[in-house]
């Protein structure tokens, strides 16, 4: 049985302390600097990082040669989170168990920290473009437009914005995974489809991890909603309730705690069938399916 437990630990381990070179092994430091170190390294699942070395290495790709690329999408995630917590949006004051960012050192510093970690992505990853082959720096070009597409103004930010101006207002089922699909899906999509097309995936194998991605996209939405109605503050290192609160549209408010809970079932079902092709190399893939909806932060 694959031993997902000490994946998920082995590629934190090394994300992390590539992490660290780019963040905190900076001198001298600054409080920019250290405003961004401090929200990336306070910890976290790195589940986007770990979806891209686990689609590099399930169609033969080094899981070295995309850690640039899952560092990215981590830094990416973090400033969305940054600004997700911001007093303007989501207005919380605790992350990952720790103060926010905003909260730790004050909201100017915690924009610009933000900033400072998407415009530090795309350098990551031009430069690393950059050094590749002719051919495979092709591949990185077209891997940094489809992030940029991922979280820009038609991925991301849309669903971002989406998801405070429904704020007390009843949107339907089609319009809520729409935003979901966009807020959180688009990020989980590109992690999954970039780390394949850096691995070497061919178009069969992208097509069909792209279904696998789009539906752990959206369970790993369904689930989050479940743990801000269910879940244990301190294990989730953020406050609960605060949907219900913010009027937030999620997945149990429109159909229900099991209804949710079977419609994240579902989709996880659903990722699984589109691994058939794959041989136990996506073992890894299989067993985040499952993580994603039964993880308990």
């Amino acid at each position: 049985m694959f031993d997902l437990k000490s994946y998920l630990e082995a590629v934190r381990q090394e994300v992390d302390e590539r992490l660290r070179r780019f963040l905190v092994d900076l001198s001298p430091p600054t409080r920019i600097s250290q405003a961004m170190a401090y929200s990336v390294m306070a910890g976290g699942k790195r589940l986007r990082p770990v979806l891209c070395v686990a689609a590099a290495e399930t169609v033969g790709g080094s899981r070295s040669s995309v850690l640039p690329l899952a560092c990215a999408l981590e830094l990416i995630h973090t400033y969305s989170l940054i600004h997700d917590d911001l007093p303007a949006m989501d207005d919380d004051e605790k992350r990952r168990g720790k103060p926010t960012c905003h909260v730790r050192f004050d909201e100017a510093t915690a924009i610009l920290a933000g900033d400072a970690l998407l415009t530090l992505a795309f350098e990551i990853l031009a430069t690393t473009g950059g050094q590749r082959t002719p051919h495979e720096g092709l591949k990185w070009m077209t891997a940094i437009a489809r992030v940029a597409s991922a979280v820009g103004f038609r991925g991301m930010i849309e669903g971002q914005m989406q998801d405070m101006a429904f704020e007390g207002t009843l949107v339907s089922e089609p319009e809520l995974e729409r935003l979901h699909r966009l807020k959180t899906g688009r990020l989980i999509e590109a992690a999954v489809g970039v780390g394949a097309l850096v691995g070497g995936a061919s178009s069969r194998h992208q097509n069909a991890l792209h279904v696998y991605a789009q539906n752990i996209g959206l369970a790993f939405q369904v689930a989050d909603d479940l743990l801000n109605v269910t879940g244990d503050p301190q294990r989730l290192g953020k406050a609960v309730g605060t949907d219900r609160i913010r009027g937030k549209n999620t997945y149990p408010s429109l159909m229900g705690l099991d209804g949710a809970r079977t419609l994240a079932a579902q989709l996880v079902d659903n990722a699984l069938k589109a691994l058939d092709t794959f041989d136990n190399k996506a073992d890894s893939l299989r067993a985040i399916a499952h993580y994603v909806i039964e993880r308990n932060r």
